[in-house]
């Protein structure tokens, strides 16, 4: 049988980083024509915008439980298992349903999986990465989820070039979703219980987290509320023609692309500055939303290379961020709280942006810019309040 040394932390981040590339291209692939999709359906902005924010808020706002079940239990791979089952297996079967209702559902059930197994992953993946560098190895594993994320959206747009519809878009997605879940099982056969994967079970209680960890739950989730999701963006460019229905999904693998690269880039830089990256990463991307929403097309591409700048940092180092100011036996619960609380603000700010745009697509710019600076004092805070530890 072949023997894997189970010490190497950068083979299994790259394990976790191979089931995150196939997933995201089945979840990113969907993702990139959910809001064209619900238009076909008879949606409207307000709709979009609160279903594409009630399914992150549902991603995220579960990840409390989960992470205290997985920090309660230690059963991290079984969480890990049926979280991803429930998260991958709602997308294909979008190709079976014709009502909105019933694609609402899966949409919803997606997120729901999604925020399963995310505490108790990125649990283990911080006790990994602290053997290499946190940034470095959260940007690593980014990466690898991103590039899924780019070529998710390019199946989906050359299934479009090849003149078939939602249904064999949504139906293709199952081949990366098997993949994806194979790939996990052979990660648990190779790694059931890895050495430095060994984390000691407790009584969680709600006390153990410093002010500054709230300070930054603040800040993060300000930035998120401001955050344009990309099905109501999407929205935008079906219904003024900026950008036309097979280049959609195009504008989204790029940004993809770009979350990858900056991912790489944030996560060394962050293991070297610190915070300074990450409250540099919030002023590049802040002019994404003037130029996605007023430009034309050259101007939404620009706009959309900022997105995803953007979300290369949140999902990189304000993931890394956390292991830093969380003690390591309640980082289950410190994720599962940072993720609740900042879905909720990706709620909410969802909702309130949805329904700007309905009314005014200013209105909605400018509270998208306000909201994402006023991240930057309270980063300061964070800054200034860690480097005095």
């Amino acid at each position: 049988m072949l023997k894997i040394d189970s010490k190497k932390p950068a083979f299994f981040i790259i394990l976790l980083g191979l089931v995150s590339l196939f997933s995201d291209l089945t979840y990113e692939g969907a993702r990139s024509i959910t809001g064209p999709f619900l238009l076909t359906l008879g949606a409207s902005s307000l709709v979009v915008g609160f279903i594409a924010g009630l399914g992150e808020f549902l991603g995220y706002g579960l990840r409390i439980i989960s992470g205290w079940i997985t920090d309660k239990t230690g059963k991290y791979w079984g969480i890990i298992i049926a979280g991803y089952l429930i998260n991958l297996l709602s997308v294909p079967a979008l190709a079976l349903v014709g009502r909105g209702e019933l694609a609402i559902m899966l949409l919803f059930m997606e997120r729901i999986g999604k925020a399963i197994r995310t505490p108790a992953r990125d649990a283990l993946l911080s006790h990994a990465a602290g053997k290499i560098g946190y940034g470095w190895g959260f940007g690593l594993h980014e990466a690898m989820d991103q590039i899924g994320a780019m070529l998710g959206p390019l199946m989906i747009a050359l299934v479009f070039y090849l003149q078939g519809g939602y249904r064999e878009a949504f139906g293709v997605l199952l081949i990366p979703a098997v993949l994806a879940i194979s790939i996990l099982m052979i990660a648990r056969f190779l790694y059931p219980s890895p050495s430095y994967l060994k984390i000691k079970t407790i009584q969680v209680k709600p006390e153990g987290f410093k002010k500054v960890y709230w300070i930054y739950l603040i800040a993060v989730s300000l930035y998120g509320a401001g955050y344009a999701d990309y099905p109501l963006i999407a929205y935008h460019f079906k219904k003024v023609a900026t950008v036309s229905e097979t280049w959609i999904p195009v504008f989204y693998a790029i940004a993809m692309g770009v979350d990858a690269l900056a991912a790489i880039l944030f996560g060394y830089l962050f293991d070297k500055k610190g915070f300074a990256v990450l409250i540099f990463s919030v002023i590049i991307s802040v002019g994404f939303s003037p130029l996605c929403f007023l430009g034309g097309f050259y101007g939404a591409l620009l706009g959309m290379i900022l997105w995803g700048i953007g979300m290369g940092a949140q999902e990189s180092i304000m993931r890394a961020a956390v292991a830093l100011l969380v003690p390591k036996e309640k980082r289950g619960t410190g994720y599962g709280v940072f993720h609740t609380t900042y879905g909720f603000f990706w709620f909410l700010g969802s909702t309130i942006l949805g329904t700007l745009y309905h009314f005014s697509v200013y209105a909605l710019i400018t509270v998208s810019v306000i909201l994402q600076l006023s991240a930057i004092p309270l980063l300061l805070k964070v800054k200034k309040a860690y480097n005095q530890n």
